[in-house]
């Protein structure tokens, strides 16, 4: 099924006017993570349930509950839900998106207000929280629905929409209604879906758009050591008793070599090697080590193979140390031995890795190198919480339908990608509705979403908004994978 001429002249005609919708939903400061910015997110909601209303989708706004931040007992931003088209001849595609957005003040280092959306003229940069992450894929989908209405065209498939206000803060409660939505099959609101697309990734650089078919998840790690009942000073104590810094110092070597590989048995060992198909996926990818370089302001990777490094950020484990508590870290010099100390780790997981199978092997390896040391001392894991990773079938016809969409609309092939990050709701619509999953980012990989400046350039908003539309008739098309 061909995109219609008159759709695509119809997003480049109405550009400004799509900016304009985009200026109104970043000036609504939807901050999830404070809690005196939640009526902001309600009224987000609000703001967003009457576009979709005014461009004929069928809309429910959804309570999940209510929950406690900062000692405060409050209502959860609620779903919203919409719906369009019942054909049973076509296609029913899911759409999801977080209308809500992360902290931002202008004195963290914003050049410009960043509940305001500012319009850089000579680079055609969109600079707001929430440009890239995620209102503005959000309303690429309006811009999409607005040009069908418009010009009186059907759209080719049934569909869809979740939007969620909670995904920078844990999405609290989505998970629970989705499965419980799920469960009551045909009669639930994800009845009859065929397939799910959600755009809130990036390209993996500003020149490449890409397709994205895994995530990593996360095993999250805390070791506390633990032996003299209060500080003591080391000129008293020192070498006299077992500190606890030391034991820990020791122990957070012995979990990741300077490689990169993981020191704890049978971690690295549960991910079998890529095969020629799929290390010929890394090889094509249009990213170099120098982009990695660029990236981390140095040129410090851990391989001058490109397909390596790329396969260490999204295909591979890896184990990070972040930080340790207890332990003096202010500015001056303070002779202290600390009482307790505490490491903190994190294991970025692929299939088939699961923070479950992953901890005991943890566990049991910090155990035997604690038992080895011959300290007094006290050893306590914790594990802290994680996610599950999630790889889909890129030849699946999904995937198929948005690599047509994206050679039509950026005539070039996108890359394949993995992620080295989690979006946890990927893998709950995988598992609960059993349908593929495709991830189709509108953003490039130096928006800064979570940062300070961040921005969508606003060629990837109105091409992101043909993308999307595009997708969609290709979906309908149906055509199988090609290689």
């Amino acid at each position: 099924m061909t995109t219609p001429l008159s759709f695509l002249q119809f997003i480049d005609q109405n550009a400004p006017q799509f900016v304009s919708r985009l200026a109104e939903a970043v000036a609504i400061p939807s901050v999830s993570g404070v809690a005196d910015h939640r009526p902001d997110v309600h009224r987000m909601a609000t703001w967003l349930d009457g576009q979709l209303t005014r461009l004929n989708i069928t809309t429910e706004m959804v309570a999940l509950g209510k929950h406690t931040m900062d000692g405060q007992e409050l209502p959860l931003p609620p779903l919203v839900l919409g719906r369009i088209g019942d054909d049973p001849e076509k296609k029913t595609v899911l759409i999801y998106g977080h209308y809500d957005v992360q902290p931002a003040e202008k004195n963290d280092g914003w050049d410009t207000e960043p509940f305001t959306l500012v319009v850089d003229e000579k680079t055609g940069r969109l600079f707001g929280r929430g440009s890239t992450d995620d209102k503005g894929p959000i309303l690429g989908w309006l811009n999409v629905l607005e040009a069908h209405k418009m010009l009186g065209l059907d759209l080719p498939v049934n569909l869809r929409f979740c939007f969620e206000g909670m995904e920078e803060s844990g999405s609290d409660g989505l998970d629970a209604f989705v499965e419980a939505e799920a469960a009551k099959g045909a009669a639930g609101w994800f009845g009859g879906i065929d397939c799910v697309c959600i755009s809130d990734n990036y390209w993996q650089n500003s020149r490449t758009p890409c397709l994205t078919y895994g995530l990593r998840g996360l095993a999250y790690f805390k070791i506390t050591v633990s032996g003299p009942a209060r500080d003591l000073h080391s000129g008293g104590f020192g070498r006299v008793v077992h500190e606890p810094l030391t034991d820990l110092i020791v122990l957070m070597g012995k979990l990741v070599a300077p490689n990169g590989a993981i020191l704890i048995p049978g971690v690295d060992d549960m991910v079998p090697p890529p095969d020629a198909e799929e290390r010929a996926i890394y090889e094509a990818m249009d990213y170099s080590i120098a982009d990695v370089d660029e990236a981390v302001g140095a040129p410090v990777t851990l391989s001058d193979d490109k397909a390596t490094t790329l396969m260490g950020r999204m295909r591979m484990p890896a184990l990070s140390l972040h930080g340790i508590e207890g332990a003096f870290g202010g500015p001056g010099a303070k002779t202290v031995i600390p009482a307790s100390v505490a490491g903190k780790f994190s294991i970025r997981l692929v299939p088939p890795q699961t923070p479950a199978n992953i901890e005991p092997l943890v566990v049991k390896h910090i155990e035997n190198e604690f038992a080895k040391l011959g300290t007094k001392n006290k050893l306590k894991v914790e594990h802290m919480g994680g996610g599950q990773s999630w790889a889909a079938d890129y030849k699946h016809w999904n995937y198929e339908a948005a690599r047509r969409a994206t050679e039509a609309v950026y005539q070039r092939s996108p890359d394949l990608t993995r992620e080295g990050g989690s979006i946890p709701v990927t893998l709950t619509f995988a598992e609960s509705l059993g349908v593929n999953v495709l991830l189709l980012p509108m953003g490039r990989g130096d928006d800064g979403a979570h940062s300070t400046n961040e921005k969508l350039d606003r060629s990837n908003f109105i091409e992101g908004s043909k993308l999307l539309g595009t997708y969609l008739y290709e979906v309908a098309a149906g055509r199988p994978f090609q290689s």
